[in-house]
């Protein structure tokens, strides 16, 4: 699964970064994915998921996914599979 950051360089490394990955089917429409990505104080690396149109205050994970670096995280991410991602939406999804 890649990831395509929209911001770059944020000067705190606490303020997550957005990355946009690809989209999952859910009740027949495509279903926006943004992971939320950012360095902690101790230098780990963890992130969110957020599901939806950004500016509809979008359902969303806790930061569930962790990395002692950054390509741990990545890797934890990269290994979710669509089924995953619909079960995840599904869980947090409120009508």
């Amino acid at each position: 699964m890649s990831a395509n950051p929209i911001r770059y360089g944020s000067k705190n490394p606490a303020e997550p970064t957005i990355h946009d990955l690809p989209p999952i089917r859910y009740g027949g429409a495509l279903v926006e994915i943004r992971a939320l990505v950012r360095r902690t104080e101790d230098g780990t690396w963890r992130a969110r998921l957020e599901f939806g149109p950004e500016e509809e205050n979008p359902p969303g994970t806790a930061e569930i996914f962790f990395g002692a670096s950054e390509e741990d995280l990545w890797s934890s991410i990269r290994d979710l599979r669509e089924h995953h991602l619909r079960d995840l939406y599904r869980s947090l999804k409120y009508d």
